[in-house]
């Protein structure tokens, strides 16, 4: 697929060049640094892992809004000023339209980066956690739209699961009605963000990079549409204590309840709880998730370039 050329969507030289000339490209997303991290953490994480990137041999593209127009391969200036200006929003695919006639700075979330990254002609795109089924989902019908795109966006996306906040059984089950093919990355459990055994089995495996190129060469044969997610867990040795991460998830579910929070303050409601509760361990696992994801990727791109 060639880079789209919409006047909504600007795509930077280098990574049209780099996808027109048949060299591996990695998307990234902007929402981890624009609402996942705190100031200057976040302008530090988003260079680095830009730099990781590209000592893999693959050319990163961060995708972000500025100004009302979709970017992919935001330049360093511009991602600076979505770590750092004031008022940057938080868009998915529901909320381009609305950043692009209001002239917004946004941060993409999952949805939004991996649709942006296959219409610039992109194959492979690196987050942390995939959004996901809500608790509680089955009267309130909270559901993170990074599932409906997934099923209508043929990427590769590598992900530590989903945030072991949401309902993890029930997002499997979405996962599974909506087509997307899950992958786990030298495992049998699905991951759950934090810990690397969320609890639940995967329905496939492979043990390498090649071998999660070749699923994704298999999807694209067959014309189907929908993502191959790779779930990728974080290592045991970064993960978050599995007894404290079960506790403190237990404490910031209940103070959500007590607080009132509801819809789509949920979620960073109760990440914000998890890493105060844990003295910042949670975010330290959350970066280690990050890095893990983007050297992934970033194999997984150079395999189908090659």
């Amino acid at each position: 697929m060639q880079p789209d050329r919409s006047p909504a969507l600007r795509v930077a030289d280098r990574v049209r060049d780099a996808v027109a000339a048949g060299r591996p490209v990695l998307a990234l997303e902007s929402t981890i640094l624009t609402h996942g991290l705190p100031r200057p953490r976040n302008l530090e994480v988003g260079l680095a892992t830009e730099a990781l990137v590209r000592d893999a041999g693959v050319e990163p593209a961060t995708i972000g809004v500025v100004d009302g127009a979709a970017v992919v391969g935001l330049d360093e200036a511009e991602i600076e000023r979505l770590c750092t200006a004031e008022g940057v929003v938080k868009a998915s695919t529901r909320d381009l339209p609305v950043a692009r006639a209001a002239g917004l700075d946004a941060g993409t979330t999952v949805a939004a980066t991996a649709w942006l990254a296959h219409r610039a002609g992109i194959r492979v795109f690196s987050t942390g956690g995939l959004g996901g089924v809500h608790r509680g989902a089955s009267d309130t019908f909270d559901e993170s739209t990074d599932l409906p795109a997934l099923a209508a966006t043929p990427i590769v996306v590598v992900s530590a699961g989903v945030k072991s906040i949401l309902d993890v059984g029930a997002t499997l089950e979405r996962l599974e009605t909506l087509g997307i093919t899950v992958l786990g990355f030298r495992t049998d459990r699905f991951p759950g963000f934090y810990v690397a055994d969320s609890g639940f089995p995967v329905p496939a495996r492979v043990e390498s990079a090649s071998e999660a190129a070749a699923v994704a060469r298999g999807r694209d044969e067959l014309g189907l549409a929908s993502s191959v997610l790779v779930a990728n867990p974080v290592a045991e040795a970064d993960q978050l204590d599995p007894e404290v991460h079960t506790r403190v998830l237990a404490e910031a579910l209940r103070a959500a309840e007590a607080a009132g929070v509801s819809g789509r303050d949920t979620t960073p409601f109760l990440l914000d709880f998890v890493q105060r509760a844990t003295g910042g361990r949670s975010l330290e696992a959350n970066l280690a998730v990050y890095r893990g994801n983007a050297r992934l990727g970033a194999e997984i791109a150079r395999e189908l370039a090659g």
